[in-house]
């Protein structure tokens, strides 16, 4: 077996592609031991120094580590793990009502959903998923408030707490959406405190940097 590794724009996300069927289809991510519990290979890549989360795609396997860990060191854990895992062909999660459970149910449609909300969701899930995908991402459906148009959603794997999410985004997402369904006016990224500070942090770095700038300029 043979595991090709994809970079992300994620600097701390690396994509890995075993050749064969992960999820197959959907998708899942743990951010934290417990959550991994219900998958053996979760859990046991969560194990190693370093590694914040693991997200499962239809056929690969995106892994974000911290920024004081090397790749040099973690990659080799997680090949190891990674090929031991599909040769020997153990079960993705525990039972297959985990494996139900881990996956997206955000662009389900409902019998309660509104027509745009419908639309909203058939979007997200055929046009939008299948391009972050690509980058070892995923996007979650959050919610849509009728009075504003905005439509709230929430970016996983390597697209979480990654700088250009902002950009992805605005250029790509809202105006697709905007394109074909008149009643969205916008698009808004749902955050947990880490990618909060992570984001805050950055633009204080930007900041700091264009102030240099600007004083150099001035000499």
């Amino acid at each position: 077996m043979f595991i090709q590794t994809e970079t992300t724009p994620n600097d701390d996300s690396l994509k890995f592609i075993p050749g064969v069927p992960v999820m197959g289809s959907g998708s899942a991510e743990f951010l934290d031991t417990r959550s991994a519990l219900v998958s053996p290979l979760a859990i046991r890549i969560m194990g190693i120094e370093g590694v914040r989360a693991v997200f499962y795609g239809p056929d690969f396997v995106t892994v974000s580590k911290d920024s004081e860990n090397s790749w040099a060191v973690v990659k080799p854990e997680i090949y190891s793990i990674l090929m031991e895992h599909f040769t020997s062909q153990t079960p993705l999660f525990r039972s297959e009502e985990e494996r139900e459970n881990a996956g997206p149910q955000d662009t389900k449609i409902l019998a309660t959903d509104s027509e745009t909300v419908a639309m909203i969701k058939e979007l997200l899930d055929t046009r939008v998923r299948p391009a972050i995908m690509e980058d070892g991402g995923d996007i979650e459906y959050r919610g849509f408030d009728e009075v504003s148009g905005v439509v709230q959603v929430k970016l996983k794997g390597s697209c979480r707490g990654c700088e250009s999410s902002a950009v992805t985004l605005k250029s790509g997402i809202e105006r697709m959406l905007m394109h074909y369904i008149p009643e969205v006016k916008g698009i808004e990224q749902v955050l947990d405190e880490e990618e909060r500070i992570s984001l805050s942090e950055f633009e204080k770095l930007e900041q700091k940097l264009a102030s240099k700038s600007a004083s150099k300029d001035s000499k």
